[in-house]
């Protein structure tokens, strides 16, 4: 073989084994810069699982809630609409009887009812989450207020299209109206906002909370045992809920029968129970009520078979209520519905 032609081939090696080194060296440098990436913090090149959400709401959407007052003197098996509400509110009125409002949100509810008039300290919940505010009529007081506190409402009174009667029902426990209906009358008649960016009240987790003691929940030697609750409003009203451990979820029952949805037939149901002490006192001889919205107090929030104390705070109307740990600590909810129970101050609920 001639010089030449070795030499030709030797450059060949050369830049063969040239190659290799750069390639290896490339290699080396683009595994360096992922390791220090990746042990730095930064790992945007790692994919990551989505984030996981909550389902009782969709925290994405601005769409206003609606606050329905609902009649609670109708019987266990009258009401429709309860179940869906992701949030619902009891609280005493005259007579020592109760009235529930209902909040609804992302979901096409079809019947809900039976729909009632106003009571002036109701504004002040339907307030904190922005809500539409639905009633058929309304007190003096509810009617002043909502006057001075310009609340976005739909009063069956003056706005028939919103409602309709179940003439098989006597009234005026028979008005009934729908999520579709309201949201079409405030839009279209009413022209109020149908979005709001400040709707949000409770401070959910995706994650199941069960009590026991980590760093993101309430020291577990606080926990109550709560299979069984039992609240009197009166000497006219009880509410009460029994733990499923199965479903993991409250049965809700009044006076002593089991809570039923009018539609479905099932037990009503709720995974969050919220109670909150508010003093009440009487305003008329007709024996209205007034509460102490506006303020600080003591409760219990109750999940998963167990309740811990809380304490509330709200600093005006319209100010959203705060509940918190005795700790300190903002309440975190489970992902699911909610009964926020207003009880008189003197009610001592029972546990067992």
């Amino acid at each position: 073989m001639s010089k030449s032609r070795k030499k030709k081939r030797m450059r060949k090696k050369d830049k063969r084994f040239i190659t290799i080194c750069m390639m290896i060296f490339i290699l080396c440098v683009v595994g360096i810069i992922v390791y220090f990436l990746y042990f730095n913090g930064d790992h945007s090149i790692v994919k990551k699982s989505p984030k996981k959400k909550i389902t009782i709401v969709d925290e994405d959407s601005n769409k206003r809630p609606l606050a329905v007052m609902i009649d609670n003197n109708v019987g266990n098996n009258s009401h429709a609409g309860l179940q869906e509400s992701y949030i619902n509110y009891e609280i005493i009125v005259e007579g020592g009887l109760t009235r529930i409002m209902a909040i609804y949100k992302d979901r096409d509810v079809s019947l809900i009812g039976p729909v009632r008039s106003s009571r002036h300290y109701y504004l002040d919940y339907a307030l904190e989450s922005d809500a539409i505010y639905c009633h058929y009529g309304w007190s003096d007081y509810a009617k002043n207020d909502i006057k001075v506190l310009g609340v976005n409402n739909i009063n069956g009174l003056t706005a028939d299209s919103a409602y309709w009667r179940d003439k098989k029902v006597s009234a005026p426990h028979n008005v009934f109206t729908n999520t579709d209906t309201l949201y079409k009358y405030a839009g279209e008649v009413k022209n109020y906002d149908i979005e709001t960016d400040d709707w949000k009240l409770l401070n959910y987790s995706a994650d199941e909370i069960t009590f026991k003691g980590s760093k993101d929940e309430n020291s577990e030697d606080n926990r109550i045992l709560a299979n069984e609750v039992n609240l009197k409003y009166s000497n006219f009203h009880t509410t009460s809920y029994s733990y499923d451990s199965n479903n993991k979820y409250y049965l809700r029952s009044m006076d002593g029968s089991s809570h039923i949805d009018k539609t479905t037939g099932n037990q009503l149901h709720y995974k969050n129970i919220i109670i909150e002490k508010v003093e009440n006192r009487g305003l008329d001889s007709y024996g209205r009520q007034d509460l102490d919205t506006v303020g600080s107090g003591e409760g219990y929030y109750i999940t998963n078979g167990y309740a811990l104390p809380i304490t509330w705070q709200k600093d005006d109307r319209d100010s959203k209520t705060i509940y918190k740990y005795l700790d300190g600590s903002v309440v975190k909810v489970n992902d699911g519905n909610t009964f926020i129970q207003i009880i008189p101050i003197t009610t001592i609920p029972e546990f067992s």
